[in-house]
């Protein structure tokens, strides 16, 4: 905690707004303030709730007269956006995503693992660039221009899944090749993309919305965090992104001001999702489910993916009750902690329960109309005396006035819903980072003239214990110790961009000789040769450090070599000794340090590099490190690993 922030506490501009109820909430002051709102505050006095809702009402007549009603939403191409409820983000190179031993993507075991703990997903954000720009002179385009990727996209077409690209506007201190809008239009026709994530931006530019709708008529705009109430008219999705709420759960502004337009609840660093999920039920919105955070695993429990089970399939196959049914806000609000909304559609009440409490409650239905229970209780009979409402999760009922059909599909609904039973386990999902050893080489080996002279100058660590010193900077990858901002809301500096410092015991069981210097452009190009592959594609002086060599060609390099690459650690003792050398330019180095958590591998690099990408915090470390500094570089697959600001060096070990 530094200067009074504590990053455990939501800040003023995360919590709710609280709504006047003597106000002039129609226009002026009063408008204004509400006009700004994240989420509408509920009323603390149960009392109040009447009033509070048509001071509601009275605001979104007011902002409609003063925006207008956005027509948007009845284009056809538009509508899709309302039925996203539940979009998930991918890191493109996601274990679950991406298959590294077969260096292929699995779109569909993604959708599998899904469907299974979730109930399926609307949409899917594929995650490109970042946390891994900036490591050279590559542009966020650059990073989507990746063999198979339309084929994964057409993919998750096939499925029914919405496909969003993401759009870094932060990104301007790489190498340019036009205008962002012209850029990003061209990712959206070659990736068929149905939507955009506008990282960092709550908005985009009017001219830019009209640039995408040229590539995609109906594109779907999906700011983060809070969007102005004048820019839902063109912005038909956002993010509802560390929306701190009251209990009970108060009203999502830009969803009650257009009821088509589709927020995402998220809180990202959170391992407890509950709160997120009643708000987005009762609101009728949706939910991101983002489980590894940049490298930062930060899966979702057993009770909340069972609760987003529960209600995915109501929200999907009710949909016209909630953007067009009736709504009523709290229509439930007991002292208890049991809350619902209830949305009403040609004589048909949905009612959607949520319990905040930390014990089971009952709901007894008391409306007019035959009551016919959607989510199983595991109780049998369509009209229940009562209806079991999980501590923490959510209910839902029916209420079919006399004479009025029951809405088509409610059977399969049922079928549909039978058997998602809430699960109480509230427990964190562990997963820890394990070190991973390089292959077996199958190729063949350099002759016994060729490893002697790489071996010339070798430095000589001997074995024993040390403890060394390891500094980073703190990013949203973490380092070893998984995610780094556990239960935090938005992180900010110095909690986030800071320099870290740790210790680590280094214990070396036998003699290891690193090389002085890193291996040559020549010393490269040899290697090519031996194993039958064209030398003449390596470009740089012959002394320059070999560049644009992915991680598993340096470690076949190495194995060639009869040695393999140094640890960090052992790379880091080299670089204190006598003799240890770095050639030019200066490039990060591999070092045999890859591990992955069965979601993501990255790789310790180690020394920096002459590169440096700058005007944006959210680049990749540069610049020449001391020996001391570690940057955890997640690691892309197909190639887009092989970077040229990135070299190696190898080391031996010497039999005991």
């Amino acid at each position: 905690m530094s200067g009074g922030f504590d990053p455990l506490v939501p800040r003023e501009l995360d919590r709710p707004t609280e709504v006047p109820l003597r106000a002039d909430v129609t226009d002026g002051p009063g408008a204004e303030l509400l006009d700004d709102a994240k989420i509408f505050a509920a009323p603390a006095d149960r009392s109040q709730l009447g009033q509070w809702r048509r001071q509601l009402d009275a605001w979104r007549r007011g902002a409609l007269a003063r925006y207008g009603a956005p027509s948007r939403y009845d284009d056809a191409a538009s509508a899709w956006a309302s039925r996203c409820f539940t979009v998930a983000q991918v890191w493109l190179w996601d274990e679950l995503f991406f298959d590294a031993d077969a260096q292929r993507f699995t779109p569909d075991r993604f959708l599998d693992d899904a469907r299974e703990r979730f109930g399926g997903l609307d949409g899917v954000v594929l995650w490109h660039a970042y946390p891994v720009i900036g490591i050279d002179d590559r542009n966020q385009w650059d990073f989507y221009d990746v063999p198979g990727l339309p084929e994964a996209a057409a993919a998750l077409h096939d499925a029914g899944v919405r496909v969003f690209v993401d759009y870094n506007p932060w990104d301007t201190g790489t190498r340019r090749s036009g205008d962002d809008a012209h850029e990003l239009a061209e990712v959206i026709r070659r990736l068929g993309a149905d939507g955009v994530f506008l990282d960092t931006l709550k908005n985009a530019d009017p001219e830019f919305v009209t640039a995408l709708d040229r590539a995609r008529p109906g594109i779907g705009l999906e700011g983060e965090s809070k969007l102005a109430t004048a820019r839902i008219a063109d912005h038909t999705l956002s993010w509802a992104q560390w929306f701190a709420d009251t209990t009970p759960p108060g009203v999502l502004r830009a969803h009650l001001f257009e009821r088509r337009h589709m927020q995402h609840h998220i809180r990202r660093w959170h391992r407890d999702h509950s709160d997120e999920l009643i708000s987005a039920w009762l609101n009728g919105v949706g939910v991101m489910v983002w489980e590894v955070v940049f490298g930062a695993w930060v899966g979702w429990n057993a009770r909340d993916a069972a609760t987003l089970r529960r209600m995915l399939p109501v929200q999907r196959r009710l949909h016209r009750w909630l953007v067009e049914g009736e709504w009523t806000p709290l229509a439930v609000c007991e002292p208890t902690g049991l809350v619902g909304s209830e949305f009403v559609l040609d004589g048909v009440a949905l009612v959607l329960l949520a319990n905040t409490s930390e014990v089971d409650l009952t709901y007894e239905p008391d409306g007019p109309g035959a009551t016919i229970l959607l989510t199983d209780d595991g109780r049998s009979g369509a009209e229940p005396t009562g209806v079991a409402v999980p501590a923490r999760g959510v209910a839902a009922v029916l209420r079919v006035s006399q004479g009025a059909p029951e809405p088509a599909g409610i059977d399969e609904l049922r079928a549909e819903l039978a058997g998602r039973l809430h699960d109480a386990d509230a427990s964190f999902p562990h997963r820890r980072a394990s070190r991973l050893a390089p292959p077996a080489w199958q190729g063949p080996t350099a002759d016994a003239g060729t490893r002697t002279a790489l071996q010339e100058d070798a430095l000589v660590l001997e074995p024993g214990e040390r403890v060394i010193t390891v500094r980073y900077r703190q990013r949203e990858t973490g380092m070893y110790e998984g995610a780094p901002y556990v239960d935090e809301w938005k992180p900010l500096p110095p909690r986030l961009h800071d320099q870290r410092t740790l210790e680590r015991v280094v214990e070396l069981a036998g003699r290891v000789r690193v090389a002085a210097r890193e291996v040559s452009v020549a010393e490269y190009a040899a290697f090519l040769a031996a194993i039958g592959e064209p030398a003449d594609a390596v470009e740089g002086a012959a002394e320059a450090p070999a560049t644009a060599v992915t991680f598993a060609r340096a470690r076949q390099y190495a194995a060639w070599a009869g040695g393999r690459l140094p640890t960090e650690d052992e790379w880091q003792l080299a670089a204190a000794a006598r003799g240890f050398e770095r050639r030019s330019p200066a490039v990060w180095n591999w070092t045999e340090s890859e591990h992955s958590d069965g979601r993501t591998r990255f790789v310790m690099l180690k020394g920096g590099a002459d590169h440096l990408a700058e005007e944006s915090d959210w680049y990749f470390d540069g610049g020449v490190r001391h020996p001391e500094f570690s940057a955890k570089l997640l690691l892309p697959g197909l190639g887009v690993d092989a970077s040229s600001s990135i070299g190696f060096r190898i080391c031996w070990t010497d039999a005991s």
